[in-house]
């Protein structure tokens, strides 16, 4: 179960959304309650699904709110109609704790957004957690990060009006023009360790991924290796992957990229807390 399915405050999902990276842990949450802490919307245990720690036991920290709304968001109740509670530090590392566990992983919506999410990294860190935040590359903080999960988002995750899950398009200008932030994401390459994951729905994708790489490794100070570039198939259900998975396995043998699957999918399909 999420740790609270209440329905997301539309003021405080509003300024997650709106003001950004420095003042959207500081949201006025509407109803005279504190917004200190963060806006969790699970709090879990389970395997790593994603990425070179696939199959990695790990507590995943899910915070609400997102910068971005891709079309075929696999967790669409931290973005498009975001849920959460607030949970103070101490009951995030409380809960934490009580696992047995030596990963974390602080995942959402796009946990950066949230100035908090340094704070609990601190903590992890003091505390001798290897720790992995997925993000979509658009936000940098400075914070200790054990693997940075940068997932650009590409075109094809644009909400056209055709693709929209929940509205004629509203956010497609939106997302297009913040998608990608080219500055962001050298910083993240410069600073992390990282491993580049891009979503891949089929082989039109390749020529912007290739676009995209050869324009970050111009702008970034450090080089960026084939074997940090993983292409991970577009599905949040084993039906969808069953129609993915394939080609974009061959794409990245084509192409000399490392494969990602989605285990979790594969183990649970798209239930909760997986």
């Amino acid at each position: 179960m999420p740790v609270s399915d209440s329905v997301d405050l539309e003021n405080a999902a509003d300024a997650a959304a709106d003001t950004g990276a420095e003042n959207a842990a500081e949201a006025d949450a509407g109803d005279g309650s504190s917004t200190e802490g963060l806006p969790i919307n699970e709090l879990f245990y389970s395997l790593q699904g994603e990425g070179t720690l696939a199959g990695v036991p790990s507590v995943f920290v899910r915070t609400s709110g997102c910068n971005l709304r891709c079309w075929f968001c696999d967790s669409y109740h931290t973005s498009w109609e975001p849920t959460h509670a607030w949970l103070a530090l101490d009951e995030i590392l409380a809960k934490i704790e009580s696992y047995d566990a030596d990963h974390v992983v602080l995942t959402g919506g796009e946990p950066l957004i949230h100035g908090e999410s340094v704070a609990l990294l601190e903590a992890l860190a003091d505390r001798g957690y290897h720790t992995t935040v997925e993000t979509n590359g658009t936000i940098y903080r400075d914070a200790p990060i054990d693997l940075a999960s940068v997932s650009p988002k590409l075109e094809s995750s644009t909400p056209t009006a055709e693709r929209d899950p929940s509205g004629e398009g509203e956010w497609e200008a939106r997302h297009e023009s913040d998608r990608i932030d080219m500055d962001s994401l050298a910083r993240l390459v410069e600073n992390y360790d990282v491993q580049l994951k891009f979503v891949v729905t089929d082989a039109e994708d390749m020529s912007e991924i290739l676009a995209l790489l050869d324009d970050l490794r111009n702008a970034a100070d450090v080089s960026i290796s084939d074997d940090d570039v993983l292409l991970m198939p577009e599905g949040a259900t084993r039906e969808r992957l069953e129609e993915t998975r394939n080609r974009v396995a061959d794409l990245a043998m084509e192409y000399g990229f490392r494969y990602t699957p989605r285990l979790h999918v594969d183990l649970w399909n798209d239930a909760p807390e997986t």
